[in-house]
This record gives C-alpha cells, structure tokens and sequence, in this order.
C-alpha cells in the first residue's frame, strides 16, 4: 500500500506525502543500526542532523543521557501555549530474522518494536512544521531514549525536562500491527497496564535425589507456587477488574546433576494490572501465598516485587482531543474512541502521571501482521505520512491560530 491509497484529509497529510521517500529512507537507516536503551548515539545524531535540516528553532541534548528535544516556535507565540510530542527512538535485544536489504547490522539487536518508525513520523511532523508554522505556540518534540525496560522517559523528567520545557499536554503514538493501516485507536482512560516484576526465591534443603525423604525439594514447592498464585486474579480480584500474573522462568539445581536435589529455586516472572488497589492486592496475595505454600511445604520463599512501570492512564479531555484530530484526518470511520487497552506496557506513563496527555494507536498491518517484539517485525512505511500529520495535527489544532475580529 502507497501513502496515496490511505485515506487522508487535509493539508498536513498532504504536504508531507511529498517527501515520503526521504522518510522512508531515514526508518529503513535507522533500522539497519538499532541501539539499546541510553546507547542511542547514531541514532541521536540522525535525529539532529534532520533536526536541523528541517530548519528548527533550538535543539537540546544529552536530557537523559541520550535524549534529544526540539523546539518549533509558531507564526506567533501569544498564546503561551506549549505541547509535547513524544517518540521513542530505542531498539531490542532480539536477534533479527528479516532478510530486506535495511535489516538490522548489529548481531543481537533490532528495531523490533517500531521505534524506527516513530522517530521518523516525529521527523516529519518536524518539517511540516517548521515549514509551514500554521499555530500559535511552541511545539516541543521530545526523542526519548530507553523505553524498553530502561525508563528513558523517567530519565528525562529528573533531567529536567518538563521543567525546561512546561508544556501544558504531551502525546505519544505506537503503531499497532494488529490494526489496518488508515486506522487510529485511543480511548479516555487505560491504554496499557502498570508493569511489575518478581522474583521469588525459595529455599529449601539439597540432597541426593534417591533420599527424597532427607531433603526440602525446592522444586516441588515452586510447582505448587507456581499452580498456587494464579488463584490470586481469580478468588482476591473482581471480575469486572483486569490483572495477569505470569510466572516466565525458573532457576533450580544443575541441567548436569541429575540426580542431584538442590537447595534454593527461583521463579521471576511478571504482573499487569490498571488499578492501583488491584495492584496493591496482589503484591500483598503474592507474598502471603508464597510464603504459606513454602511453609506449608518446609521451606521458605521470599517475594521481591519491583514496580516498573505504572499504567499508562490518558486524560479523557486530551484523547477526545486527539480522537477529534484523527478523525478530522482519517474519517469518523477510522477511529476508535473506545479502544481496549492492552496488558502490555509503556514508560510514556510517567510522563502521564505529571502532565494531561494521550497516547494513541496507530494502525499499520491488519490481519496476518507480525505482532511487535518478534523477530520478523518490520514497520510499515507506508504509515510514516499519516502518523506525521496526526502529530502535526495535534500541535496545529491544539494551538490554533486566532482568527482577526
């Protein structure tokens, strides 16, 4: 699918079609160099060389060891109004399957999220922008490192961002391959859940594994951990409530020793939820089950629980605000208000929490697309045209210039 063949209003979308080559070109050259969260430097640099290309007022480094942010002043500043756009700018540790002639160059990494793609978009909303200057205010695009597990945009923020930069609201937008390209969801409220970890570590008492009976098997009781805690979301959390407990990986003994019982085991594994006091509920359930099975059993567990990530919460006014601005682009069709979150996670939370904001979904697969985080994920070019006049969209309709009396 051409950027011709998705359907677009408006002169945004149209303006920046025209250089959809050149951004097509800078994704496909970011993708060939992924770079893992604070270790964003190539990546960084391409950002600033097209920064400046695209004719920007001022340009910050180094906010967050290697985040990047740009201010694009307005045919007038009256207004006092400044809005963020968020894009991540990091790649995973996964080595990449592909075979195009952009896959990845680094062993062991790869853009498999799309983080290519939203750097880019917000590249091009850049020149549009910086071009046209069609608002009244300041538009501060923020390219945030670390996103995957690193809390880049927390990082940020205690580097000063929004002292900085005060804007008044800041979006972001991932693509969604499980969406047709042409389509955009948000909803006013949940858009993914709060990430957090844990580590349980049971001990018991090593021994041979012909003398059962003189042993403490942690691996027994981890089973019966493992089987315990998933009646946690089903008998301590409501049903119309939304929670998932995972337990991904376990650690006991030596693949070598067979017949060897050893004395400590540890499970680590992961918690989604939406709701604080859901939260809370199950940490607390998390620690009593755990050491009440180990007891029960002779053994000793201990929870350590990391909160990662809080959920990712938009403010209703700002997603009825964007809903409006993406159906103003793609048609009252092509939107979705009302969009169910997902159990997945998102560091633009902690921007979130400070300021009102919204995080959107773009489509940009359907039916057969390879889902994010797999080795064969590729981002859909052919989005990069829309996705930047949604951004550009958000700053030109959200400090409009004011008409003369």
């Amino acid at each position: 699918m051409s950027a011709s063949r998705i359907k677009a209003h408006g002169r945004a979308f149209a303006h920046i079609a025209a250089f959809h080559p050149e951004l097509t070109a800078l994704r496909r050259d970011l993708h060939a160099h992924p770079e893992l969260g604070f270790e964003e430097h190539y990546t960084a640099r391409r950002v600033v060389e097209s920064l400046k290309v695209c004719g920007v007022d001022e340009i910050h480094t180094q906010i967050g060891k290697t985040g990047v942010v740009a201010l694009i002043h307005g045919r007038s500043r009256s207004s006092g109004r400044m809005i963020g756009l968020r894009a991540d700018m990091d790649a995973l540790p996964i080595t990449e399957s592909n075979d195009f002639a952009w896959r990845s160059t680094k062993p062991g990494m790869m853009h498999g999220c799309g983080h290519d793609g939203h750097t880019t978009m917000l590249i091009g909303a850049a020149r549009y922008l910086a071009q046209t200057r069609h608002f009244d205010g300041t538009a501060v695009l923020i390219f945030q490192p670390g996103e995957e597990g690193f809390a880049g945009a927390k990082a940020m923020m205690e580097d000063g961002l929004f002292d900085r930069f005060p804007v008044q609201a800041v979006y972001a937008m991932h693509n969604w391959p499980q969406m047709r390209p042409g389509m955009v969801g948000v909803n006013p409220g949940p858009m993914m859940a709060a990430a957090d970890r844990i580590t349980i570590e049971i001990t018991g008492k090593g021994g041979h594994g012909a003398h059962p009976y003189l042993t403490v098997d942690p691996v027994l009781v981890s089973a019966h951990i493992i089987t315990a805690v998933q009646s946690i979301v089903s008998r301590n959390v409501r049903a119309i409530d939304s929670a998932v407990i995972s337990l991904c990986a376990m650690h006991a003994g030596d693949m070598g020793a067979f017949s060897v019982v050893p004395g400590k085991a540890t499970l680590v594994g992961t918690v989604r939820t939406f709701n604080p006091d859901v939260q809370d509920v199950v940490e607390r359930r998390l620690h009593e089950v755990c050491s009440g099975v180990a007891l029960g059993l002779g053994a000793s567990a201990h929870v350590n629980y990391e909160r990662i990530y809080p959920a990712t919460i938009n403010s209703a006014d700002e997603a009825r605000f964007a809903a409006d601005v993406a159906q103003r682009l793609v048609g009252h069709d092509h939107v979705d208000r009302q969009m169910d979150p997902s159990m997945g996670a998102e560091d633009f939370s902690f921007m979130l929490q400070v300021k009102p904001g919204a995080y959107l979904r773009l489509g940009q697969g359907g039916e057969g697309s390879c889902m994010l985080h797999n080795s064969r994920y590729d981002f859909n070019d052919d989005v990069l045209p829309l996705g930047a006049a949604l951004h550009a969209g958000l700053i030109e309709h959200g400090m409009p210039i004011a008409l003369p009396d």
